[in-house]
């Protein structure tokens, strides 16, 4: 495995910096709509014992006041051996079995479980994927929210890779 510094997260469907493709937003038509991207990683830390996955709107406006990001979608307990997130992955970690059964989606700001792709007033917001190379599993019971995420991880981050598109 490769050192921290390579760690990269990547997609054949999204582009860092470029538009998202409608089929992953909430705003695609009929089977074609809240499809979750395919992710792949490359170079997992040596010492990586989980990986877990942040996905947000950084840029939403919160009508009381500042910009407070609004979360698409948690992974967390990825296995180390897991490469990838294939594309329509969300609700079906369970189906596809083996290495994946494992993995735990957890609720997103509409507060239920899994991918929920943008729909927006406005376009031009920054969609941000943080996927996090971890030295110990993470166990937060039942409900799954980013919150517990982001303080579950605190000192347990090896590394951190990001790809951030558009909507």
């Amino acid at each position: 495995m490769a050192s921290a510094q390579c760690f990269r997260l990547a997609s054949p469907t999204l582009k860092n910096e470029e538009r998202m493709p409608r089929h992953h937003t909430d705003e695609g038509q009929g089977a074609k709509k809240n499809i979750s991207p395919p992710l792949e990683w490359y170079n997992v830390p040596e010492g990586t014992k989980s990986l877990a996955l942040v996905v947000e709107d950084i840029d939403a406006p919160d009508p009381e006041g500042p910009i407070v990001p609004w979360t698409h979608w948690v992974v967390v307990n990825i296995p180390p051996s897991v490469n990838r997130l294939p594309e329509g992955f969300s609700g079906k970690e369970e189906e596809m079995g083996g290495e994946y059964a494992g993995i735990k989606e957890g609720n997103n700001d509409w507060k239920i479980p899994g991918w929920r792709g943008p729909r927006l007033p406005n376009h031009g917001h920054r969609i941000e994927f943080r996927l996090y190379a971890l030295d110990e599993d993470l166990h937060l019971g039942n409900k799954v929210t980013k919150e517990k995420v982001l303080e579950a991880i605190q000192g347990h981050v090896l590394a951190q890779a990001t790809l951030t598109v558009k909507f």
